[in-house]
């Protein structure tokens, strides 16, 4: 591979610099110097005055912090018959004739009680019988949006970037794949619209699964995956440890509870239509969807090894570009139920200055592929398709490279992502395929997201006439906890390493250039740890590392402590989930952590290869296929390789665990590959090792965001009124209509499976509105604003961009919110504007 030649594309150095980081904060470097007392005392007195004023808020206000409604009253008995629903086609699928049908629902029924925990499915698959490539599938999906206004949003940890409203709901994705001989054997594999997966959600689901009782108990720790799509546009304040905590000011319930109900929905949904079908894969190329943020620490990895991958000028291996695919078919009447792809690329397309939810490129991916084949006559009207993360550590979908943002229009510097105008990284910011427009990356989101359905759906229709290559036995699933803090092992080389208590080096306060940091500090190297009293006052309360943390982690240059932190409890997590999935010759691994471009290789690698040893009677002469899906489960941060590690940009100083972490990952992952072994115990009682469990911190975690004190109005207007109606009776395609109504905050009731915006359309001749576009719909958005706090008055602006594509005729824009009065009863209403007319 020719090394030396890759590098950083964008426009032209004179390109015009465009300002995209508004919701950024000033940063003062020119103050005087004060001492490390000033500012531990400054924070110790804040922290108190917060804490006191929150206190007497909720005490005055005792509702206030109760949290708002999950879903509108009537939906969960709707859930419930759809539910039910889904149950009886799968089951009428099975049994296309009435008198067998009747006959063998009996004897399903009496299967399902003598069978306890095996349930439905296992009276499925003997009605069905196990053939060779035949599984037990099942998909299904659910809103996870949470609150969309008031609460920081996950991923940048920008404290400025607080939702305002909602370009595209979030959703859960669910497929469960089980052996159709011996159906406890299955996983769940989830793909959910987030920052992460997390160990507080990934526990609430397991008790939501145990509460649903005996048809639910085969799944637990064992078969359950809860990965994430990496969104950093989606609201935060619900995850498990404290750090990432600290930006959304704290843990709250209602954020929380809402990924939790929507994930078990979405399983729910996937259980109850699971029949016999069949799997095939496939792999594509995607040009164009990501770059390598961090190219000066990838060509710090062997050449030779580098070399493997430099395919062409447009694949030089920087970055994956293969997009692997598995499709999921009934075989009842052939049809095709959902599509399940691995390819890694930020969820950063949406900049830190967009404050509305979106699930970024990955969930237009999705979005787009959904809507796409559910017209077609081999798909199934609920078809879902889950666009999976991959090893996306350095993979940016910001595909122009790093930019200056300080007037001088030139690129960033290549090794520290700086500017040489200030020296610092704060200017230095990646550019989208269509950075000129002032719209927070919508439009690049959009473009990303949709090359990515374009491979999808070309490499999806190219596989209709392949027969199913997922064959042979087994289905087969294994999890452990493993804790990472301090583990000793054997490299392949003979030599003994260990893993290091947790610990962020200071490239982490830098951030990429995907959202740089606002500090003295730049990417790579061994920043000086004695340049800002600041930082020497955070390590003091924190806890500075000692001599043997500090030998651990070199060549780090250790900023935060984390692991060594315990209160008020666990920062980051010590107890990680090692986990992999196998069905036939398929391999999943699932990563806590965001492992980069290599790092990720060279983990599917090694399972390749210890697989064709320890699982050769089950792979039988086939080539294993081995995808890599994260971050899942709990979030480690980073795992690079241990070249890259030594480079300690960004991500090496986001690797938690030390040097070795890498190599640790691969170590426990081949030690456990024996349990995907067809004669491998199953069931968790049969098959669990005792161990460390990491701790549930939902229960105790602190939170310091209020809740809906009240919603009011003024004297003359009603929730929903008109504020400011559409300006025009009559649209083109392309325009943009906009009415603003009387509010009330959306946190009253989150409308899961529901809408807060929509647009209707009338028929000629017609007096039935039909909704045509919601909340789901990326060119409908919904804004809401705060007018004051006092009053409790807010407003609620719908806009609608008309797609090119847009039947003519008479449409109007409609608003759905809950009010609260001041003795915290929520009341439903509505709002329309004047219909006007598309032409």
């Amino acid at each position: 591979m020719a090394s030396g030649q890759v590098t950083e594309k964008g426009p032209p150095p004179e390109s015009p610099a465009v300002p995209r980081d508004l919701a950024r904060g000033k940063h003062s470097g020119n103050g005087p110097r004060r001492g490390l007392r000033h500012y531990a005392k400054w924070l110790v007195m804040t922290l108190v005055v917060v804490f006191a004023f929150f206190t007497a808020v909720s005490r005055a206000f005792s509702w206030a912090t109760v949290p708002g409604a999950i879903y509108s009253a009537d939906i969960p008995q709707r859930i419930q018959d759809e539910l039910v629903g889904r149950k009886l086609a799968a089951l009428q699928r099975q049994q296309p004739h009435e008198g067998q049908h009747q006959h063998q629902q009996y004897h399903g029924q009496k299967q399902q009680q003598r069978l306890g925990s095996e349930g439905k499915a296992q009276a499925l698959a003997m009605s069905g019988g196990a053939v060779d490539g035949h599984y037990l599938i099942g998909v299904g999906k659910a809103d996870i949006t949470g609150p969309v206004v008031e609460i920081n949003m996950m991923g940048y940890a920008n404290t400025e970037q607080v939702g305002s409203g909602v370009r595209q709901r979030l959703y859960s994705r669910a497929f469960i794949v089980g052996d159709l001989g011996q159906p406890e054997d299955r996983f769940i594999y989830l793909v959910l619209d987030t920052q992460a997966g997390d160990t507080a959600v990934r526990y609430g689901i397991l008790r939501g699964l145990e509460e649903l009782g005996p048809e639910y108990s085969m799944y637990g720790h064992d078969n359950l995956a809860v990965t994430a799509t990496h969104s950093h546009s989606g609201p935060g304040a619900w995850l498990n440890y404290l750090l990432p905590q600290i930006t959304s000011k704290g843990f709250d319930r209602q954020s929380y509870q809402a990924i939790v109900d929507g994930c078990l929905l979405s399983i729910r949904r996937a259980h109850e239509s699971l029949e016999p079908g069949t799997l095939t894969a496939g792999t594509t190329k995607v040009f164009g969807a990501n770059i390598n943020r961090s190219l000066y620490a990838y060509l710090a990895n062997p050449e030779e090894e580098r070399a493997k991958y430099n395919v062409s000028a447009e694949d030089d291996g920087s970055v994956e570009k293969d997009l692997t695919l598995l499709k999921f078919r009934r075989a009842s009447d052939g049809k095709n139920i959902g599509v399940l792809t691995w390819f890694p690329t930020h969820g950063t397309s949406m900049l830190a200055n967009n404050t509305l939810i979106t699930g970024d490129n990955k969930g237009v991916a999705a979005d787009l592929f959904e809507r796409r084949v559910r017209r077609g006559v081999q798909e199934t009207d609920d078809f879902v398709a889950g666009f999976s993360q991959a090893n996306v550590g350095d993979a940016s979908p910001n595909t122009l490279g790093g930019w200056c943002d300080d007037g001088t229009g030139e690129p960033c510097e290549f090794k520290t992502s700086s500017c040489r105008s200030t020296g610092r990284s704060r200017k230095c910011h990646a550019r989208g395929p269509f950075f000129t427009e002032k719209d927070e990356g919508a439009a690049s989101c959009f473009e990303i997201g949709k090359k990515q359905y374009e491979a999808a759906l070309e490499l999806y229709t190219s596989m209709d006439t392949q027969q199913p290559n997922i064959k042979g036995s087994g289905v087969k699933a294994f999890h452990r906890f493993h804790d990472m803090s301090d583990f000793q092992f054997q490299l392949p080389n003979g030599s003994t390493v260990r893993t290091c208590s947790a610990a962020l080096g200071y490239s982490f306060a830098a951030g990429t250039w995907d959202e740089p940091g606002h500090y003295e500090i730049t990417q790579s190297g061994h920043n000086d740890t004695n340049s800002s009293p600041k930082w020497k006052a955070i390590r003091w309360l924190i806890g500075a590392p000692g001599p043997e943390q500090i030998q651990c982690h070199a060549p780090k240059p250790i900023l935060f402590n984390v692991g060594k932190t315990h209160k008020p409890y666990h920062w980051t997590p010590d107890i990680v989930d090692i986990q992999t999935f196998r069905v036939g010759q398929f391999i999943i691994v699932v990563s806590p952590g965001e492992a980069t471009t290599m790092a990720g290789r060279r983990w599917k690698e090694a399972v390749a290869e210890s697989s064709k040893i320890q699982l050769a009677e089950e792979l039988d002469g086939k080539e294993p296929i081995v995808v890599f899906g994260g971050p899942s489960n709990t979030y480690t941060h980073y795992i690079t390789t241990e070249q890259e590690y030594g480079i300690q940009r960004y991500e090496g100083a986001s690797t938690l665990y030390g040097p070795h972490t890498l190599a640790a990952y691969i170590d426990r992952t081949k030690a456990l590959l024996y349990l995907l072994k067809d004669d491998a115990p199953s069931g968790e009682a049969d098959s669990r090792e005792t161990g460390p469990l990491p701790p549930d911190n939902s229960d105790r975690s602190y939170g310091f965001n209020t809740g809906v004190l009240f919603d009011g109005t003024s004297q003359s207007q009603q929730f929903g009124d008109v504020i400011v109606d559409v300006d025009k009776s009559r649209f083109a395609l392309g325009d943009k209509v906009t009415a603003t109504f009387v509010g009330a905050n959306p946190r009253n009731n989150l409308r899961l499976e529901e809408t807060f915006a929509a647009v209707e359309y009338r028929r000629p001749g017609e007096t039935e509105w039909t909704v045509v576009r919601d909340d789901s719909d990326w060119k409908l958005v919904y804004q809401w604003k705060r007018s004051s706090v006092m009053m409790g008055t807010s407003s609620a602006t719908i806009s609608w961009e008309i797609e090119e594509w847009t039947t003519p005729g008479e449409y109007r824009l409609c608003y759905f919110g809950d009010a609260k009065s001041i003795d915290g009863e929520i009341t439903a209403f509505e709002g329309r504007s004047t219909a006007f007319m598309v032409n």
